[in-house]
């Protein structure tokens, strides 16, 4: 059984403009319940920021914790004070990058029905890229341990794409009562439908790129489905 991860006092980076690293704080733990001091938390941190750099080059089940010891300059027995495996501390990264959809939100909460919409769609899937770009390597552990049947990896992803599921729902929902999308629509199908799709996208554009479709290409392409299907307008 893959570990729980531990909870207590950290600094978890959000995106702010332009796909920058802002924090916020949240209460960690180390394993043997002690509450984590100044010293402890940049440990731990250390020791987060190793495991996404090797995810870079190795798969989580070729990663040994002695790999990320060695990385940060210090023993496994440091690791196992905050962490009981490999897979808790990508699951503790998991959780990390997915806060950092959070600012999407506001995208989200824009009218798309005036003349700004294709370009509120259009910096929601660019934004959505570049996050995937910053974190591919954990994004990517995360839903093949999602794929594989773990359940917390499952549940930190549904978690982290429900304001992406639900912002895209609440648009069709108003677009329908505007008479603009079909009713036989359900809003939140076509929102999971969207969020994959922007999803495999983001995790694929460089492959499609040897096709001939440049990233400028991808983000104007997926804005305007996703524009079309939430608002039932073309432009």
């Amino acid at each position: 059984m893959l570990g729980h991860a531990s909870q207590g006092t950290d600094q978890l980076p959000m995106m702010g403009p332009a796909g920058s690293l802002t924090t916020v704080t949240s209460e960690v733990l180390a394993l043997d319940g002690r509450a984590l001091g100044k010293r402890g938390a940049a440990t731990r941190r250390r020791l987060l920021d190793a495991t996404a750099k090797l995810l870079e080059t190795h798969g989580v089940r070729d990663l040994r914790v002695v790999d990320i010891a060695r990385e940060v300059g210090t023993s496994p027995a440091t690791f196992y004070q905050y962490f009981r495996e490999v897979e808790d501390a990508v699951l503790a990264l998991s959780a990390e990058v997915g806060e950092d959809l959070a600012p999407l939100k506001e995208l989200l909460a824009r009218p798309w029905d005036d003349e700004r919409g294709l370009a509120s769609a259009r910096e929601l899937v660019d934004a959505f890229v570049g996050y995937w770009d910053t974190h591919r390597a954990v994004l990517r552990t995360r839903n093949l341990a999602a794929q594989e049947g773990d359940q917390r990896f499952r549940d930190g992803r549904n978690k982290a794409l429900r304001p992406l599921r639900e912002g895209l729902a609440r648009k069709v929902e108003d677009a329908q009562r505007n008479g603009r999308v079909a009713s036989e629509i359900t809003p939140m199908a076509a929102a999971a439908a969207l969020a994959a799709m922007m999803e495999r996208m983001a995790a694929f554009h460089v492959e499609l790129e040897m096709w001939g479709v440049e990233r400028t290409d991808l983000v104007e392409t997926t804005a305007r489905i996703i524009y079309q299907t939430v608002t039932g307008e073309v432009r």
